[in-house]
């Protein structure tokens, strides 16, 4: 039985270079109470992607991650990617299972009115590093009563 995550230190989170990503930093925080790190576009140099008007790629950020146990990665959308120009990322939050040790991929996806160039280097979303709980599922012909109760969609208010 392994070690439950201690959630009160920082994880160490082990990227594994991959070729396309030789000359990439590490993501990296870009202020010091970032949440994300920024995640780039690992691509060739002479091969940008190119997002047409509702149109989505998976980009490679050239990294393969191995996360520890009890703990998941969120891949987000960049805030400024967003509003300037309609790019975010098409699964948001893309998460990253803690056995999964693929490279790291981006789906970004162009919401905006023009064509969008991603290129080498770009930062093109965010890494979030998050703890995670498996629950346990059990049948119940009973649920508790609440104030809400049954109330769904749209019952809070908009």
């Amino acid at each position: 039985m392994s070690q439950p995550p201690n959630f009160s230190q920082r994880p160490e989170v082990k990227l594994k270079r991959l070729p396309h990503a030789k000359d990439l930093p590490l993501p990296r925080y870009q202020s010091h109470c970032a949440a994300g790190a920024d995640l780039m576009a690992a691509l060739p140099e002479n091969s940008p992607v190119i997002l047409k008007k509702t149109h989505w790629h998976l980009v490679p950020t050239g990294f393969a991650i191995e996360l520890p146990e009890g703990f998941e990665a969120q891949v987000r959308p960049r805030s400024g990617l967003a509003y300037k120009h309609g790019i975010t990322v098409l699964n948001s939050p893309g998460t990253i299972d803690a056995d999964y040790r693929g490279e790291i991929k981006v789906l970004l996806i162009n919401h905006g009115s023009d064509v969008f160039r991603v290129t080498h280097a770009m930062r093109i979303a965010q890494l979030i590093i998050a703890p995670v709980s498996q629950a346990v599922f059990t049948q119940s012909d009973d649920l508790g009563d609440s104030a809400r109760g049954t109330k769904g969609f749209g019952s809070t208010g908009t």
